[in-house]
């Protein structure tokens, strides 16, 4: 199976809090899935999920 490269600020689980003024993961990474996130080498998530908002309202059509 080929692993998709992905990208954290286009996943819809990549949301801006409020309280730490900063993107974060809302995934509940393990030790070593938060290394890779924290140095911005989290490539090939398994929790990825691409952040389209308007997938929903494409479907509806």
């Amino acid at each position: 199976m080929k692993k998709i490269k992905t990208r954290c600020e286009e996943c819809a689980y990549y949301t801006y809090d409020d309280y730490y003024d900063c993107y974060v993961c809302e995934m509940n990474l393990d030790e070593d899935e938060m290394l890779k996130f924290m140095q911005s080498s989290f490539d090939n998530c398994p929790y990825y999920r691409l952040g389209d908002d308007y997938a929903v309202v494409r479907k509806q059509n």
